[in-house]
């Protein structure tokens, strides 16, 4: 379990493909949000005395059995913050980002993040996630974003067969997923590295299952 911002560094250190160019973006990027933070409320303040630890290696664990031949695109559901889309992103500069994010503000900050960082391979989507024109997506990520059920309905379309869900749903993660129904899912609750009481909902796949007559 990773319980310390010194834990949290040299976790990543030790992550496949992090270097030295990706540790310094992930530096540039926790800077851009300690100043935006004062700006706008993008994550409880009280969060950035250890915000490696419950922000980017939060966010970075979801990399952990993605194949590093991967190249997208990877669709992040209400990306806000940037969380987990600007660190995967960061550590993956060579990924195809699909951020989907409908409040105006946080958009500009991903722009920024965008720019600043120097994430070519990152697409923002500033529009609700229904709007969006359906495409197959090879990762689907999404962080607080919607209880697992309503989650599912409004993002399966852009699933196939093998692609990869990465779902933090913290301390409901279990119940969420015993309560859905009406999906033939592969999906199971990984055990968070960073809060001994968070779940990762993981799997691959999803289809609607048939109604029964």
């Amino acid at each position: 379990m990773i319980g310390s911002e010194d834990s949290a560094r040299r976790w990543l250190v030790n992550l496949p493909g992090c270097d030295a160019v990706a540790m310094q973006r992930l530096e540039q990027l926790v800077a851009l949000l300690g100043v935006e933070n004062q700006r706008q409320n993008l994550v409880a303040s009280s969060s950035l005395s250890a915000v490696w630890q419950r922000h980017i290696v939060d966010s970075a664990q979801l990399l952990i059995d993605v194949p590093r031949e991967t190249v997208g695109p990877w669709l992040d559901l209400g990306t806000g913050a940037g969380f987990p889309g600007l660190v995967i992103a960061a550590l993956r500069p060579d990924l195809e980002m699909v951020l989907v994010e409908s409040r105006a503000r946080r958009v500009e900050w991903l722009q920024l993040c965008v720019r600043e960082l120097g994430l070519a391979c990152v697409r923002i989507e500033g529009q609700r996630l229904e709007r969006l024109p359906t495409f197959a997506a090879t990762v689907i990520s999404a962080r607080a974003f919607a209880p697992l059920d309503k989650l599912l309905e409004i993002s399966a379309r852009f699933s196939t067969p093998a692609t990869l869900w990465r779902l933090p749903k913290g301390r409901s993660a279990q119940q969420e997923l015993s309560q859905i129904d009406g999906w033939n899912h592969a999906f199971h609750v990984k055990q968070s590295l960073t809060d001994p009481d968070a779940g990762i909902i993981v799997g691959q796949g999803l289809q609607q299952a048939r109604r029964k007559r």
